[in-house]
């Protein structure tokens, strides 16, 4: 199965969630996180709920948020969160023409998702594409930390670091650096030079994890309402990805034959958004199905717990 076969599946099979028996490690029968492998559907929300929050959606390449999460970032954003975006890779080994003529192509893709997005920032990394596990992770994850003290951010949405069967190494690289960086940045001891500089230490302490592969899935998202801006996404990476310019591809290559797709419209804008509604949604469509939903994703999704201490104190207390 080639790479693009893969992401097209994908996300129907993370959405069949492993069993805690099946998945071993956390989830398994008698571990403390057990109960994590329910499924919880997250729902649209009224207003702005998140009004304050900061996100940020961190990717190896310019495609991966855009297939695999972003109708959930936009969801996020819609809710009230402040949003960044931060390119570990320089894309350079996937795109046209020549090397430089790729890395500048791929940042105007994502650059475009950015804005797409609403997205506030964006930092790319610059790492080589398909090389991250050549690099110093000690590297990349201090650089992380110090992002997500400057960006004082609450949630991050990536790569799941445990996902099973991931061939790209940028992936699990990347997300194995970002899980660490998470707790590490609201350490009070770690890179105290940024203390120095003015930061302040924050934690990590809630995480949309995707996954290509089968994955312990225990979010879904309806991205019901978003799916536009998911599609709009996937048809702005150009550079690489089954989206871009292929719709418009597809009518030409049909109207050459005296053919044509009526789905497909009259004009090539037309043509790649239902290019991509048609045949790179499906893996949404079925797991919204399942949930009674029109669209979703799938999530291993990690949140902020609540202390014993101070829901006991909230429930026990009384006044002196």
């Amino acid at each position: 199965m080639n790479r693009r076969q893969f992401l097209h599946r994908a996300p129907a099979a993370g959405a069949a969630a492993l069993t805690p028996e099946a998945a071993g490690a956390p989830g398994a029968a008698g571990h403390p996180q057990a109960n994590e492998t329910e499924v919880v559907i997250e729902r649209p929300q009224q207003g702005r709920p998140h009004k304050g929050k900061v996100l940020v959606a961190i990717q190896p390449h310019a495609d991966d948020i855009s297939l695999f999460a972003s109708g959930t970032v936009a969801k996020l954003v819609q809710e009230g969160y402040t949003g960044h975006l931060i390119r570990v890779t320089n894309d350079d080994m996937a795109g046209p023409g020549t090397i430089g003529e790729t890395v500048l192509a791929n940042e105007k893709d994502n650059d475009a998702v950015a804005r797409v997005l609403g997205l506030k920032r964006v930092f790319n990394l610059n790492y080589n594409n398909h090389r991250l596990d050549d690099i110093s992770v000690v590297e990349l994850r201090s650089r992380l930390i110090f992002l997500f003290r400057l960006l004082q951010a609450d949630t991050v949405v990536c790569y799941d670091p445990w996902g099973h069967y991931e061939e790209n190494p940028d992936h699990y690289v990347m997300a194995r650096a970002i899980e660490s960086a998470c707790w590490m940045a609201g350490m009070n001891k770690d890179y105290p030079e940024h203390f120095a500089a003015g930061l302040k230490p924050k934690s990590v302490r809630e995480r949309y994890y995707f996954a290509r592969g089968p994955q312990l899935v225990n979010r879904v998202v309806d991205i019901s309402k978003t799916v536009g801006t998911k599609i709009d996404c996937i048809v702005a990476n150009k550079a690489q990805g089954p989206g871009g310019d292929n719709g418009a591809r597809l009518r030409r290559r049909l109207a050459a034959k005296g053919l044509r797709l009526p789905e497909l419209g009259g004009d090539d804008e037309t043509a790649n958004r239902e290019y991509v509604r048609l045949f790179l949604l499906e893996a949404n469509r079925e797991l919204g199905r399942r949930y009674g939903l029109e669209y979703a994703e799938a999530f291993h999704y990690i949140g902020p717990k609540e202390s014993p201490v101070e829901g006991y104190v909230a429930k026990h207390a009384v006044r002196l």
